[in-house]
């Protein structure tokens, strides 16, 4: 596994406010991009009828490629994205089905970025990926709050945004 990441990018637009910020964070830290609303991720199921959809085949390769994650959701209605949803509830493959595969997550780090309308994030947001994390028995890198003002990233931001990839930076 190498020092790389990937930004998984769940937003309903592929060049919405999320990817703007996305786009800030990999040209720093020269990680790749994953957006979900590009690949063929089905709902969980108990009989994984969807284990011939794009998620095991594409955790399969960011577990070989790389060694830290980081989530990006825009906030729709109080929480992260349907589509970053269901992705979350299919790592229940990787416990149930293709277990070695899961196990490797323990060596892997998290992050998590959500971008809103505005600079407040809903109470408890952050628990899914925080939880996730020490569940799975990934490190936990932290997470930023995000928004774009008139198609630009404000200066609270950027700053915000320095200060985590700096954070992501120190773990190389």
């Amino acid at each position: 596994m190498s020092s790389s990441g990937v930004i998984i990018q769940g937003s309903a637009r592929s060049e919405g406010n999320t990817a703007r910020i996305v786009g800030y964070v990999s040209e720093d830290l020269g990680f790749e991009v994953i957006d979900l609303r590009k690949k063929r991720i089905g709902d969980f199921h108990y009989d994984f009828k969807n284990s011939d959809d794009d998620f095991l085949p594409l955790i399969a390769e960011i577990v070989a490629k790389h060694a830290t994650i980081i989530y990006a959701t825009p906030v729709y209605w109080y929480s992260m994205s349907g589509m970053m949803k269901t992705f979350f509830d299919r790592i229940t493959d990787l416990m149930r089905v293709e277990k070695e595969l899961g196990r490797r997550l323990r060596e892997m780090n998290m992050a998590m970025i959500s971008c809103g309308s505005d600079p407040d994030l809903p109470d408890g947001f952050t628990v899914p990926f925080s939880e996730t994390a020490n569940y799975l028995g990934m490190s936990y890198l932290g997470d930023v709050h995000t928004w774009v003002l008139n198609d630009r990233i404000p200066q609270q931001v950027a700053n915000d945004l320095d200060e985590f990839i700096d954070g992501i930076k120190s773990q190389f």
